[in-house]
């Protein structure tokens, strides 16, 4: 990096409402500190924004001083994009505000709000946006790269109730867009990721959802899981769209509805979610109990934002993370059988193999309705090597990557862009599939010198 003088960050500061980090500040660890602790990044100067102001200077700054740079969100972006080495971030974590106006079901929700921020917000109201499944990961990224979870089989992807948002573009320039301002900027930023600005304020169509729901988890024995696994996938068929089911193979938490002999154990763990009440979701759900013995239960009523918490402690920051991930349309008997080999085979106790379901509505606009193009997706699969210890990387990166090469030949051969590591350069097309030469075109219009390239990034040639 280019050495910057005193008195240039003299009048960088003096034109923020938000602090200004740099190393050896009290505050500057804490800064570039992100959720996976694999990522020890040390950036020049990390500006904390107030506002929208600040976002427009700090990018001028980075864009006049070329320094390299990046933007955080919540900071749970696996490839550790939030932080850069040498450069300056634009941290958000300041801008946390979610504005719900419930007569015209609309959320406006700031850059740096986190899952549980909007959840606490429209909740309040009885509604919600289809948003992720941990309530500590940044709204914004959660956006920018798809959006799913719980919700998206009856409400489409977190992208599809986007109806608006204000952008900081490579020209320092604060644009207001939407469906009919400058459409295509708003298609790229709903599954492009963070190539073409920095969102301020996201725009969001809520739903009535809660605020109680039905969901919980049923837990059966890794011994039982091929027969588990194929009665789940044959059962998913014909999921009515307001229920989704995810199954996640890891060793038994020592939850309090198991007995203590499960704890540690190998499980195949189905959770369970509706919007319905527990009495009208209770016929669907029940075919369930019978894919196998089961070990434990803990299904009913919950409030909805609670359960958005329910993983939080299996997904805590400060563990180093390790993810490879395939997207898949059908689960064949050959992939359930790798699937059951590895997961008997994990390298920690923190490790898991999860099968996102998706579907339903998600599956219903076509691939270029937005840059997000995976609409024929039923299972998103995330193998998640998790562990403390720095000496277990070799063999929990290991783990990981031998899982994902024997299942390859069974996958749809596409990803979700949020679930890419920084090592996966080569995956990048495979996540915008067909939309890519539109992304391209797109990047070259608004961001033509890759100014913002620190992501999963789409450079404005070729």
């Amino acid at each position: 990096m280019m050495q910057l003088k005193p008195e240039v960050l003299d009048g960088l500061a003096a034109a923020l409402r938000g602090p200004v980090l740099r190393p050896g500040d009290p505050d500057y660890d804490a800064a570039r500190r992100i959720w996976n602790a694999m990522i020890d990044r040390r950036p020049a100067l990390v500006v904390r924004c107030a506002g929208t102001a600040d976002v427009c200077t700090a990018v001028a700054f980075a864009r006049d001083h070329g320094l390299p740079l990046a933007v955080r969100g919540g900071g749970h972006n696996i490839a550790g994009n939030a932080v850069c080495d040498d450069g300056l971030v634009i941290d958000l974590s300041g801008m946390r505000g979610v504005h719900v106006d419930p007569d015209a079901r609309l959320a406006c929700v700031d850059g740096g709000a986190l899952l549980a921020d909007v959840d606490h917000e429209t909740q309040a109201c009885g509604l919600a946006v289809p948003l992720g499944i941990n309530s500590t990961t940044g709204a914004a990224g959660l956006t920018l790269g798809g959006g799913f979870g719980w919700l998206s089989r009856m409400l489409g992807l977190t992208v599809d109730s986007l109806v608006g948002a204000e952008i900081v573009t490579a020209e320092a320039r604060r644009r207001h867009i939407g469906p009919r301002q400058e459409p295509d900027l708003f298609w790229a930023i709903r599954g492009g990721g963070g190539n073409f600005g920095v969102v301020t304020r996201f725009e969001f169509a809520l739903h009535a959802v809660g605020p109680q729901v039905t969901a919980g988890l049923v837990v059966f024995p890794a011994s039982q899981g091929r027969d588990v696994l194929r009665r789940y996938r044959d059962y998913v068929d014909a999921l009515p769209a307001d229920v989704s089911i995810w199954a996640v193979l890891r060793q038994a938490p020592p939850l309090p509805f198991l007995p203590p002999p499960v704890h540690g154990q190998d499980i195949v763990a189905l959770a369970v979610f509706s919007p319905r009440a527990p009495e009208d979701a209770a016929p669907v759900i029940a075919p369930v109990r019978t894919f196998g013995h089961v070990l434990g239960e803990h299904v009913g009523a919950v409030p909805y934002a609670a359960w958005q918490k329910i993983f939080d402690p299996l997904l805590a920051p400060g563990a180093r993370n390790y993810w490879k991930s395939h997207n898949f349309t059908t689960l064949s008997d050959a992939a359930i059988d790798v699937v059951l080999h590895y997961a008997a085979s994990v390298p920690t106790p923190q490790c898991e193999i999860f099968m996102g379901l998706i579907g339903g509505r998600a599956n219903e606009p076509a691939a270029d309705a937005t840059a997000y193009p995976h609409r024929n997706v039923t299972y998103a699969m995330n193998v998640h090597g998790r562990w403390s210890d720095a000496a277990d990387d070799a063999r929990c990166v290991a783990w990981a990557r031998d899982f994902f090469a024997a299942v390859a030949p069974y996958a749809a051969g596409s990803v979700y862009v949020n679930f890419l590591t920084q090592d996966e350069t080569s995956r990048i097309r495979d996540a915008y599939g067909p939309n890519w030469d539109r992304l391209v075109q797109v990047k070259r219009r608004y961001d033509p010198d890759n100014l913002f390239r620190f992501n999963h990034n789409i450079a404005p040639v070729g």
